[in-house]
């Protein structure tokens, strides 16, 4: 295997060098070495790898090189702009430039969607270097007059593809056309895929950017073991409870493909004795912030997740990933055991391939270009579930209103003054 470069050898600003250093980044990633001699010069960069190889240093240690040589004009509200497609990976791409941040002295800010509006907005009140935010949030802002699109210096579209899943792309747009003329600003767009979709948008609004491909052709990691169990669907609980029974869960997510299947399996879970959290759609932003923290650090052993959670997330060591449900979607399922084996790391990600979403297999294997290991279900595998625990819905803190009673509607009262026909 052919050694990558050290971050040293690049020209990057001394600052940001002080603190590779400090945090012990001496060897590039592949991503990394193919990219940066290429964005520090200024080209336009549309990049593509398996996650967890080092994107987000990658565009960050080139965003920060560019605004660090470079003095801000006066009056401007935003020099450089990171989109990401969920609040969670805007959350971690935020951490990761604090770090990056460290002897720069830029101003950063992160804006998203579900809380600290007011916050959020005054953060952004006296301009911003980089600002790091998801699609909806960063346009409502705009068109208060918060800041101007006019003036960025620099465009990075991390998990593109993620855009057009979730359907952000006529954001995206709108803000690009609001934007300086491609050749006048820095371009980096990001993803676990190109598809012909990603590369019509990076024609599009990019200044004739140089594709960097990554392994294309390993579209999964290689420390991922994978493992395809056929089970019925009776048999899916009593397989994920023996199996987690057997193993060490000290870090596992379940995917599921609906929020109603997730609240059965985290019942029958914690019911059976594994600590569990479910994290869809519509948890809470603070609740799911929680959530991460308390699985990051060990609290929380098993996250049950719709594929709000198969994208972004950096979270370190963990072991298992089981698709419950296999997705209906190929791609995520290559996102989705993505969450295991990170940065070089090994782990195990299982599939039930079950009566109900067995068709998507066919093209998840044609996706990653093999056919996924295949293992029998034997009956020591098979727990006997204890009974689900009922989930507590929380009750509103609003006073509830009386029931109106159900009465005949009163006869409109007649005008004696009107005329008669």
């Amino acid at each position: 295997m052919t050694k990558t470069p050290e971050f040293k050898q690049f020209a990057l600003d001394s600052r940001l060098q002080k603190v590779l250093e400090e945090i012990d980044f001496k060897q590039c990633t592949p991503i990394q070495a193919e990219c940066l001699p290429l964005s520090l010069q200024g080209k336009d960069i549309a990049g593509q790898a398996q996650t967890g190889t080092g994107k987000t240093a990658a565009f960050l240690l080139s965003t920060f090189h560019h605004l660090l040589s470079k003095p801000a004009a006066k009056e401007t509200t935003l020099r450089a702009l990171v989109i990401a497609p969920t609040r969670e990976l805007a959350i971690q791409i935020h951490k990761d430039a604090q770090v990056f941040n460290r002897y720069c002295d830029l101003k950063l800010a992160l804006v998203y969607g579900g809380v600290d509006y007011e916050k959020q907005r005054d953060a952004l009140a006296n301009g911003v270097d980089i600002l790091i935010g998801t699609p909806g949030r960063l346009i409502d802002y705009f068109k208060q007059g918060v800041f101007k699109f006019k003036q960025v210096e620099i465009i990075v579209l991390d998990e593109a593809d993620r855009m057009f899943d979730l359907g952000f792309i006529s954001d995206i747009r709108y803000m690009l056309r609001r934007m300086p003329a491609a050749e006048k600003r820095l371009n980096m767009l990001f993803s676990a895929t190109l598809s012909y979709r990603v590369m019509e948008l990076a024609y599009e609004h990019m200044n004739s950017p140089t594709l960097v491909k990554i392994n294309p052709e390993k579209v999964t990691a290689d420390k991922v073991t994978q493992l395809l169990h056929h089970v019925s669907n009776d048999e899916k609980i009593p397989l994920l409870i023996g199996l987690l029974k057997k193993m060490d869960p000290h870090r596992t997510i379940v995917f599921v493909n609906t929020k109603r299947v997730a609240e059965k399996v985290w019942s029958y879970l914690e019911g059976n004795g594994i600590h569990a959290a479910i994290l869809s759609g519509d948890v809470p932003q603070k609740k799911r912030q929680r959530l991460f923290n308390e699985f990051s650090n060990g609290e929380l052993q098993v996250l049950v997740a719709t594929d709000l959670a198969a994208r972004g997330l950096h979270i370190p060591e963990v072991s298992h990933v089981f698709n419950y449900d296999l997705p209906q979607n190929a791609e995520d399922y290559v996102h989705r055991i993505g969450r295991t084996a990170r940065a070089g790391a090994s782990g195990d990600a299982i599939s039930f391939g079950c009566e109900e979403y067995i068709y998507s297999l066919m093209e998840i294997e044609s996706l990653i270009g093999y056919s996924i290991p295949v293992a029998p279900v034997t009956e020591d595998m098979l727990a006997t579930p204890e009974p689900p625990i009922k989930r507590k819905h929380h009750k509103s803190n609003q006073p509830q209103q009386k029931k109106k009673r159900n009465r005949r509607p009163r006869r409109p009262r007649r005008d004696n003054n009107a005329k008669k026909d």
